[in-house]
């Protein structure tokens, strides 16, 4: 593996683990600031509110870091999200976590940034590949940082914010130190207010034909997606009595065969069914998985049916890589950014749209979430179904 491709893996991988570790104890500090039951909306509106943020920003960083290079972008994001971990550990009261939240929304956007290096870096053949690389290193912080955020968070709830702070510094400190710029900024480049309004790199995007269906299935996703992060933790506190260890445990069991499966089948999978039936094949594995976590009675089916949640992903590096040859070479990073705004318009939703379903159904019947999840996911098949390969982009 060469050196960038290697440290740009080891950033996002401890991206990863600073998000994890907050996802096991943001329920029980919910519960410390707003001092109310059930706080399944305030887990909501914070989630949606991270995405709008993501949304705002992900595509003027991705436009930011096409004109003045992916470097100095990933490092004041990097260095902003150190910063804003630790005011967040420090905040007494809801609207300060809910500045925090926002601020770690700004900072996460550079995501798209990471995903435009690897473009750079990498042959169009071999994209992807990395892309399930990029994905499996993401797991891998999932395994790491929920169970390390629910044994901090069983000891103080707000450690796992210190931790994530020192993470974000070791992040800042090897893109500092140790990655090269992949792509140089142009000396010409001069900063258009225009490009503050996100909406531009959309309404670009949908001028390119191939590209518009590949990102309608994207949202559909990326929308049912936000149903774990947001309703996972309440839902193991509220069907079987989970404490913030035992959720971050089932965490890491996700993350473990989320990143065995995007590290190892990915590529097989394309090759031997190609991207539409991988895409199709990951799908019902998923729906059988939610199905049958919305009717179990005890805590192992959850750990049982992880493999199922794992390969519901087998498709998605297959299907990023085809949405990179709808775009030209010179404008990855608009496009990677792009791509970004709608995971984060997803993410707006998908929050609000879960919590309020859980919030209406929980004290009946919980694990009626993951069926809802299931049938949503439905609406993506006729859009995949018409699907069809596309040739690259030409260079613009």
């Amino acid at each position: 593996m060469n050196r960038p491709l290697f440290v740009i893996l080891a950033a996002v991988t401890l991206d990863s683990v600073g998000i994890g570790l907050i996802f096991p104890i943001l329920p029980k500090l919910l519960e410390e600031v707003t001092h109310v039951d059930n706080i399944a909306p305030y887990v909501g509106i914070m989630f949606a509110l991270y995405a709008a943020i993501q949304f705002i920003f992900s595509p003027i960083l991705g436009v930011m870091s096409d004109r003045f290079g992916r470097r100095p972008v990933l490092l004041v994001s990097l260095a902003g999200a150190a910063i804003d971990y630790i005011f967040m550990a420090l905040a007494p009261e809801l609207w300060m976590l809910v500045i925090g939240r926002a601020i770690a929304g700004l900072t996460s956007a550079n995501m798209a940034v990471a995903t435009a290096y690897i473009t750079d870096i990498t042959p169009e053949e071999q994209r992807a590949q990395r892309f399930g690389m990029f994905h499996a290193m993401f797991g891998i912080g999932f395994v790491i940082g929920p169970v390390l955020g629910g044994l901090l968070g069983d000891f103080w709830v707000r450690a796992p914010f210190i931790a994530a702070a020192v993470l974000n510094g070791l992040n800042f400190a090897l893109a500092y130190f140790v990655l090269p710029e992949s792509r140089p900024g142009r000396r010409d480049a001069k900063f258009d207010f225009k490009g503050l309004n996100p909406l531009v790199p959309l309404a670009w995007a949908f001028t390119l034909r191939g590209l518009v269906p590949l990102l309608l299935i994207f949202f559909i996703l990326n929308f049912v997606g936000n149903m774990y992060g947001t309703v996972w933790a309440l839902f193991g506190y509220d069907a079987f009595q989970w404490n913030s260890l035992m959720v971050g445990i089932s965490l890491a069991g996700y993350g473990i065969f989320h990143a065995a499966v995007q590290a190892l089948l990915p590529g097989p999978a394309t090759r031997m069914f190609g991207e539409k039936n991988a895409l199709l094949i990951g799908l019902a594995f998923e729906c059988t998985g939610l199905l049958l976590i919305g009717i179990a009675s005890q805590g192992w089916v959850v750990f049982a049916v992880l493999p199922l949640f794992a390969m519901g992903g087998i498709g998605i590096p297959a299907f990023q890589s085809l949405a990179t040859r709808q775009a030209p070479v010179d404008m990855q990073g608009q496009l990677q950014g792009v791509m970004a705004s709608i995971v984060s318009l997803a993410s707006i939703f998908g929050p609000l749209y879960f919590a309020s379903f859980y919030f209406g159904i929980k004290d009946w019947w919980p694990g009626l979430i993951w069926i809802i999840g299931g049938a949503t996911y439905l609406l993506a098949i006729p859009l995949i179904l018409a699907m069809r390969r596309t040739p690259a982009a030409s260079e613009g």
